[in-house]
C-alpha cells in the first residue's frame, strides 16, 4: 500500500510540474490564464448563479486542457520530426484548431451568461 501511495504522490507531482511548465513556457496558456482571471473576477462582480459558475468552470477547464494537449502534441511532433513534414503540420494545425473551437464555444457561453448581467 505504501508503494501504491508513493506512486500516486509522484504522479500528482508530475502533473503539477506539467501545469507549471505549461503556464511558465507557453504564451497562449498565459493568455488563457489571464482571460480566466478576468472571467472569474467578472463572475464575482456580477454574482453568478451556481449553474452559471458550473458552465464557466467547465469552459475554463476545457480551454486550459485543450491548450495543454495542444502543447503536448506540438512538443512530441517537434521531437519526432524537427524538419518540416506535411503530416506533422496537419497534426499540429488540427490540435491548434481544436483549442480554437473550444475557445469559440467558451466565448459563446460567456456571452450568453454575461451579456444579460451587464446590459439588461
Amino acid at each position: 500500500m505504501k508503494k501504491y501511495l508513493k506512486k500516486r504522490k509522484e504522479a500528482f507531482g508530475y502533473a503539477f510540474t506539467g501545469i507549471a511548465t505549461l503556464f511558465r513556457n507557453e504564451a497562449h496558456a498565459k493568455i488563457h490564464l489571464a482571460a480566466t482571471i478576468l472571467v472569474v473576477a467578472a463572475g464575482l462582480l456580477v454574482g453568478l448563479e451556481k449553474w452559471e459558475w458550473c458552465a464557466i468552470i467547465l469552459c475554463i477547464g476545457g480551454v486550459l486542457m485543450g491548450e495543454a494537449f495542444n502543447t503536448a502534441i506540438e512538443k512530441v511532433c517537434d521531437k519526432v520530426s524537427p524538419e518540416r513534414n506535411h503530416l506533422i503540420k496537419i497534426a499540429k494545425d488540427v490540435a491548434a484548431g481544436a483549442v480554437l473551437l473550444f475557445v469559440l464555444c467558451a466565448v459563446t457561453v460567456g456571452l450568453i451568461i454575461f451579456i444579460p448581467k451587464f446590459f439588461f
